[in-house]
């Protein structure tokens, strides 16, 4: 019997959530709890990687982090970006989350429609003459250094964040008893073997959104009991009201 569940994520923000829809219509606990969290490099540590922000005439943001870290550190160096920089953004939520850090009208600023930036490629190359920097987490593929170069681009790639277990307390430890846990990305599986080193997965569910976390959970040799997004349920919350439905 399924009626308490983990989700590896921070709780919404609206409560019109679909999450909040599941509880009432299944009668089941969510219970969000990243295992998580982004951590900004320190200066210190950006300096080894040898990269001037100055050197570049235009930077690439796919998340809000790549955005309050490139600007968090270009304060802590002292360093005042330009007015004719030009800002790329996978979205365009994201390229208004700029506004926090300089005028938006001021600047030049694009951005593509789906979130993924080979929907925004076209535009950069619309701006060949532009030099890129592409503030990355610490954990990332070589796609995208693969899809501009495949452009002739000019870019750089730099580690401006990283990810890291948000560690459980002890009465957190104590208090674990889910019926089901649904993870978000290979580093969140990784946050639970830290965290629980003699996991033992029994009749506990576990459910993965993306085939990297989908992956992990095969490797980390525990079963995996809900995959998502499908062709029929792209979304996780579509995915496990249907798991719910036919698993109560």
């Amino acid at each position: 019997m399924i009626k308490k569940i983990l989700v590896s994520q921070p709780k919404p923000t609206s409560e019109k959530s679909p999450y909040f829809d599941i509880e009432r219509e299944y009668g089941v606990e969510l219970v969000f709890r990243p295992f998580i969290r982004v951590e900004g490099l320190t200066a210190k540590e950006f300096r080894q990687q040898k990269v001037n922000l100055l050197s570049f005439t235009a930077v690439v943001f796919t998340s809000r982090h790549a955005i309050d870290n490139y600007f968090k550190l270009a304060k802590e160096m002292r360093v005042t970006i330009p007015e004719t920089m030009k800002y790329f953004c996978v979205t365009e939520t994201i390229a208004l989350y700029i506004q926090k850090y300089v005028q938006y009208r001021k600047r030049k600023v694009f951005f593509g429609t789906t979130g993924k930036i080979v929907d925004l490629v076209p535009q950069m190359v619309k701006h060949k003459s532009e030099k890129y920097l592409v503030p990355m987490s610490d954990i990332h593929n070589n796609s995208v250094q693969e899809l501009l170069t495949s452009k002739k681009l000019e870019f750089k790639e730099c580690v401006m964040y990283r990810t890291v277990s948000d560690d459980f307390t002890t009465e957190e430890v104590d208090q674990f008893d889910y019926d089901m846990l649904l993870f978000f990305s290979p580093a969140g599986l990784n946050a639970l073997t830290k965290n629980f080193p003699n996991f033992e997965q029994g009749d506990i569910k576990i459910g993965a959104f993306g085939p990297a976390t989908a992956k992990e959970v095969a490797e980390k040799g525990l079963r995996l009991d809900l995959k998502a997004p499908t062709p029929e349920f792209p979304s996780m919350t579509g995915a496990l009201a249907n798991f719910l439905k036919n698993n109560l």
